[in-house]
């Protein structure tokens, strides 16, 4: 069983990574999976998640201060938008996809400023 859990935490920080660039796939709920998963299977493991340079103060803020910082909210809503545009433009044709799409991208957004801000 621990093995499992290492392996889907391992699992969970490559979608937390794939996150950070493709904006309808969610970092910090996959960065938190991985860290309570890793705490469950592996201390190593955790303790390498919670001090890597730039994954581990995701985890932290959000876990200490339930805040995320407002680099990461701007950079996250930009890429956000940016792919949907994107889509929006020069992929999609079908009306009713262009506005589920801007309905989700709405709806996302939203949820990203809800959270509190972190004072870097």
């Amino acid at each position: 069983m621990r093995y499992f859990l290492l392996g889907l935490g391992f699992l969970c920080v490559a979608l937390g990574v794939l996150g950070i660039f493709l904006p309808l796939l969610p970092t910090t709920p996959f960065l938190l999976l991985a860290s309570y998963l890793f705490y469950q299977s592996s201390p190593k493991a955790h303790e390498w998640l919670l001090n890597h340079k730039r994954l581990g103060p995701c985890i932290t803020d959000f876990q200490i201060d339930k805040a995320i910082s407002w680099r990461v909210k701007a950079y996250s809503i930009s890429l956000l938008w940016l792919t949907i545009f994107l889509s929006v433009v020069f992929v999609l044709e079908t009306w009713w996809v262009r506005i589920l799409l801007l309905a989700i991208a709405v709806a996302v957004t939203i949820h990203i400023l809800s959270f509190k801000t972190k004072e870097e």
